[in-house]
């Protein structure tokens, strides 16, 4: 018996559809780290960087869509936190 409606893995289309976002957040992210407002040295801003572009990069293979939306979830978190000047405790 099969379900429809039940989408598990991401379809080329939809990894497409997504690209503009996903690549936002990032940029977003990235320039988040750059905040005069957030207690970071240079060299732990660097660090977080290289945190962000990993978990992107890794994330960027990421084919189902559970995975895929708790990701940029957890992005869109990381980001309102730093918008407080806060270090959210997911990448500390």
């Amino acid at each position: 018996m099969a379900t429809r409606g039940l989408k598990i893995w991401a379809a080329a289309e939809d990894l497409a559809s997504n690209r503009g976002y996903v690549l936002s957040l990032y940029r977003q992210l990235l320039r988040s780290l750059n905040s005069p407002s957030l207690p970071l040295n240079l060299a732990a801003r660097l660090a977080k960087k290289a945190e962000v572009r990993a978990i992107f990069l890794l994330g960027s293979e990421e084919r189902s869509v559970h995975n895929i939306k708790d990701l940029t979830d957890t992005a869109e978190y990381a980001l309102g936190m730093m918008k407080k000047g806060e270090i959210p405790k997911y990448i500390q």
